[in-house]
């Protein structure tokens, strides 16, 4: 007769593969269910699109036929624990399992371009993803998405009329750059570019989104200030490139999420435009703007690496033409600019993880 301590026994022998400890110790299994030779329960992610799901429950199963029974019915319920109640003001967001501010302590090093290749690559992953342009001053998002051109409409939801949000490749999105034309300059007062922001974030309907993606204005000005302190943001992404200039304003941007009256975890650094690689060299790398620069901040500050990004011409033609550089092709099915944004998508939700662990 198999007994619910058995089981688990069994699964203490199942470790996330992200955070080394095991499911039992995490607290990942709950609601063990026995009768007879049928055994049930559910395995709770730490994010909805964990990666490793799979291998998770297919562990589980192996270490109940391997330590209690061969011939064991399994049944593994993959679920997540419910985030916290959004206020009524922030209803449309009731829906968003994470969201991942995207930032830059200077303008240039391509922020814009990684925060729309890390939701291209997290929507790889199966994860519903949207991405909002909080750049208020130089929305780029509707042209490195091809959208310029899109309508938005409303939607009627009880007394409140909501935006939808725009859709392609697989990503909701919204811009300040849908309601602006793109000769005008943007010359908003910082409390009126704050309200814009918050408008655009709790007035359209998002659905249900596992990853919200947020590419924020550089700097550490009031849009930070604003989304910091209304939204509940699940951790920063900090952009950067290998210049000691660069770098030097990457302090400023960690310690504004890390401010007392903030208090938003920084997931990691990427280092943008890291190396050069030529095409017709896809496997040489050429550190023209220096090398090691961000890795040693990293390490300095006790804060993941989460990628490094090539210098490529063909990301920048990719933003361009509305065509990011992370989409696959199947002509391409190797390509080391997509592999290396790939990569920072999976350690983005391995951070994601770790925090939710804690």
């Amino acid at each position: 007769m198999i007994t619910t301590t058995q089981i688990e026994m069994a699964l203490g022998h199942v470790d996330d593969p992200d955070l080394g400890r095991s499911l039992m110790e995490l607290g990942m299994i709950e609601n063990i269910q026995v009768e007879g030779k049928k055994v049930s329960f559910d395995l709770v992610l730490t994010t909805p699109a964990c990666p490793m799901k799979k291998k998770m429950s297919d562990d589980c199963v192996a270490a109940i036929h391997e330590y209690v029974d061969r011939e064991a019915e399994v049944e593994v319920h993959l679920t997540s624990r419910p985030q916290p109640q959004q206020p009524d003001d922030q209803e449309a967001l009731k829906g968003v399992k994470h969201i991942i501010a995207v930032a830059s302590g200077k303008g240039g090093v391509g922020k814009s371009t990684v925060a729309v290749n890390l939701a291209i690559a997290l929507a790889r992953t199966g994860a519903k993803v949207a991405i909002v342009d909080a750049d208020i001053y130089g929305p780029s998002i509707p042209i490195m998405l091809g959208v310029q051109d899109e309508e938005v409409y409303g939607h009627q939801e009880g007394e409140k009329t909501y935006m939808l949000p725009v859709e392609k490749y697989g990503l909701k999105m919204m811009s300040v750059g849908f309601f602006v034309s793109p000769e005008k300059a943007m010359a908003w007062r910082g409390p009126m570019a704050s309200s814009t922001l918050k408008q655009l974030l709790t007035d359209t309907l998002w659905g249900e989104i596992d990853y919200m993606v947020v590419d924020m204005p550089p700097g550490t000005g009031d849009i930070q200030l604003t989304l910091a302190q209304t939204l509940p943001v699940s951790g920063a992404i900090i952009v950067s490139t290998p210049q000691q200039v660069a770098l030097a304003d990457v302090v400023r941007g960690v310690e504004l999420f890390r401010n007392e009256a903030i208090n938003i975890p920084v997931l990691g650094f990427v280092e943008n435009m890291a190396y050069f690689t030529p095409a017709e060299l896809p496997d040489n790398k050429y550190y023209i703007f220096g090398r090691g620069g961000c890795r040693r901040m990293a390490e300095q500050m006790n804060i993941p690496l989460l990628g490094e990004i090539p210098l490529v011409q063909s990301i920048a033609e990719s933003g361009d033409n509305g065509k990011p550089a992370a989409l696959f092709s199947p002509q391409a099915v190797h390509d080391p600019v997509r592999d290396a944004f790939d990569a920072l998508a999976q350690n983005t939700i391995k951070e994601l993880c770790k925090l939710n662990i804690k």
